[in-house]
């Protein structure tokens, strides 16, 4: 799991410097303000989690069940939230409507919110 954790960090954390370049370069020019402004809080949220994962892989053994969970839903929830994002803004700078996007980041921002819930949880445990 520690493993996983270290994987998605790093894929997750080397993907949000490609996406911020490719947002500040190449859509700079297509997206509108507000589209720019969507695009890079994906980035931003798919940086944050990105390094969460890593410190969590290095700070935890990664080993409960809870712990498990806690990794599967900030891997599965940066995903959701962030790519959804990335699509809708670039379908809507083409002219597509992706809709079925629309209820996915919230899915994705609540599985974020699940697993930081369980991180709360995991430290206040220890602390007891």
């Amino acid at each position: 799991m520690v493993l996983l954790a270290q994987f998605f960090g790093a894929l997750y954390g080397f993907l949000a410097v490609i996406f911020g370049a490719f947002g500040a370069h190449a859509l700079k020019n297509i997206l509108s303000e507000e589209q720019l402004k969507n695009f890079q809080t994906g980035i931003k949220y798919q940086m944050y989690h990105s390094l969460l994962l890593l410190i969590l892989s290095f700070n935890f053994n990664l080993d409960s069940a809870i712990e498990r969970n806690m990794v599967y839903a900030i891997v599965v929830g940066t995903f959701l939230f962030s790519f959804s994002i990335y699509g809708l803004t670039l379908s809507a700078a083409k002219g597509i409507k992706m809709k079925f996007l629309g209820p996915i980041t919230p899915v994705g921002g609540l599985l974020l919110v699940v697993g930081w819930g369980m991180l709360l949880y995991v430290i206040i445990k220890n602390l007891i």
